[in-house]
């Protein structure tokens, strides 16, 4: 019986098992630390009755995924829950900006801008159902909706700033500029818009859920269908160099091309090798879990009924936030995002007492503390936060790593997501997830299509595994 060994058991080493094992491959999946899950897990971290997303909270590409969606992970326990708002951004002024799950809604809440945001953003919602499959793997190979894969790639290599100017109004332009910073790149350069254009056509085709029970319980859907599918999974056991596990026919990495180096060695072709160890890696998030009583205060109360919350006031202010943390310089006033998950699944909180998750974009390996820079952007738009606070835990980007190997100098979106690497990751082919060595593959979000809990990564790198079997 052909047979598989997964290093690493986050979304994508664990969508690639599954892939595997459904297919008929015995599977086993090891990971170094004593719990899987990687940045999908979710602890009580204050008060054993409130949880807290470690890491990802808030899932539009998960929703929104064909490879979790081919997986039918609902059998196996995974409810999506979704706010009553997507997502909302403040402005000092006041007003606030809201993304709902219709593009009719939305539009109709951007006054004048009304007609562009139907045009633009509700078209590639329109297409999404047939593009999501191009766009969520690699660049270099024939599209299978060519025509409305085309639409959607002019517009993507707009920088996210350029882009933004078909808008109007400050606040539509503040909405757009928000949401490509998840790309945790520069606005200012082409390609900057792809990751607004996705997140927003995914949102208005699936929402901006949260998983109920928190991110964890996306990671326990996969589990449980590895092993009813035969696969097993060993925890504890920390590979350095891959002759460390047992022999298998295919060998799928889910870990950084850097870490692949070390444990591939005199494997990999030489010239993958020095590719791999130059890998980039982007700037870094520095966390902070609040435990607040009550409502947050936002002076816009319609941020209190919006899953997700982005901080950075208009799209200069945003653009400029995120230019800094891209050189390595942090900040004045980071970009901020909050998740309020407990509007959708009530079981995150305790009475009056909530989790409320924020992150702030800092520049890679950044040593210092951003706790008060992510809570005064808060405040800042929330006047009063302070005083709701009864306790606090940070996460620097060093803590980050240690948590998550992945996470390196706190990048948590698996690499540096400037256009060159958004179509050369982690090198330009058709097939990236191929590592030169005989039937070992990269399974991380170093492949396309990138970051985010959607086990897209996984799902390409596994069928490539099989592909090459066949051969």
């Amino acid at each position: 019986m052909t047979s598989a060994v997964v290093v690493g058991s986050g979304p994508n080493g664990l969508t690639a098992a599954v892939v595997l094992a459904r297919a008929g491959v015995s599977v086993r999946v090891v990971e170094a630390a004593d719990r899987i899950g990687g940045g999908a897990r979710t602890e009580a971290l204050m008060r054993a009755d409130v949880l807290h997303d470690v890491c990802s909270a808030v899932h539009p590409m998960g929703a929104a995924s064909p490879a979790f969606r081919q997986l039918r992970l609902e059998e196996f326990g995974l409810r999506w829950r979704l706010p009553e708002l997507d997502c909302a951004h403040p402005l000092d002024d006041g007003r606030a900006a809201l993304l709902r799950r219709s593009v009719g809604e939305t539009a109709v809440g951007l006054g004048n801008d009304r007609e562009v945001w139907q045009d633009l953003i509700g078209g590639l919602a329109d297409d999404f159902g047939d593009i999501a499959d191009d766009v969520l793997g690699p660049m270099v190979r024939m599209p299978r909706h060519p025509v409305q894969l085309a639409g959607f790639g002019l517009r993507a290599l707009y920088p996210a700033t350029a882009l933004a100017r078909v808008f109007r109004d400050d606040a539509t332009r503040a909405l757009f500029a928000g949401v490509a910073a998840h790309s945790f790149t520069r606005l200012d350069r082409p390609g900057s818009a792809a990751a607004g254009l996705m997140l927003l056509a995914a949102g208005h085709r699936q929402g901006w859920p949260v998983a109920e029970g928190g991110s964890q319980a996306i990671i326990g859907a996969l589990a449980a269908a590895l092993i009813d599918a035969g696969g097993a999974i060993t925890t504890g056991m920390r590979v350095e160099r891959i002759d460390e596990v047992e022999p298998a026919d295919l060998i799928l990495l889910d870990v950084m091309p850097s870490a692949a180096v070390g444990m591939l060695g005199d494997r990999l072709p030489t010239r993958r090798a020095r590719q791999f160890a130059r890998y980039p890696h982007g700037p870094a998030a520095f966390k902070v879990d609040y435990l607040i009583d009550g409502e947050v205060g936002w002076s816009d109360r319609d941020c209190a009924r919006a899953g997700t919350v982005h901080l950075g006031g208009g799209i200069a202010e945003i653009a400029a936030a995120e230019a800094d943390a891209v050189a390595g310089r942090m900040p004045a006033r980071p970009f901020t995002l909050v998740a309020q998950q407990w509007l959708a699944d009530p079981s995150r909180a305790s009475g009056s007492v909530k989790p409320l998750w924020a992150y702030a974009h800092v520049p890679h390996g950044y040593t210092g503390d951003a706790t008060e820079a992510v809570t005064a952007q808060i405040e800042r738009f929330a006047p009063g936060f302070r005083s709701r606070i009864i306790g606090s835990v940070s996460t620097s980007p060093a803590e980050f790593e240690r948590g998550n190997p992945n996470y390196v100098g706190g990048d948590i979106g698996g690499g540096r997501n400037d256009l060159r690497h958004l179509l050369a990751r982690p090198r330009l082919s058709a097939n990236p997830y191929a590592t030169g060595a005989p039937g070992v593959f990269l399974c991380s979000s170093a492949t396309p299509p990138g970051g985010g809990v959607h086990g897209m990564c996984g799902y390409r790198a596994a069928h490539a595994a099989l592909s090459y079997l066949s051969r």
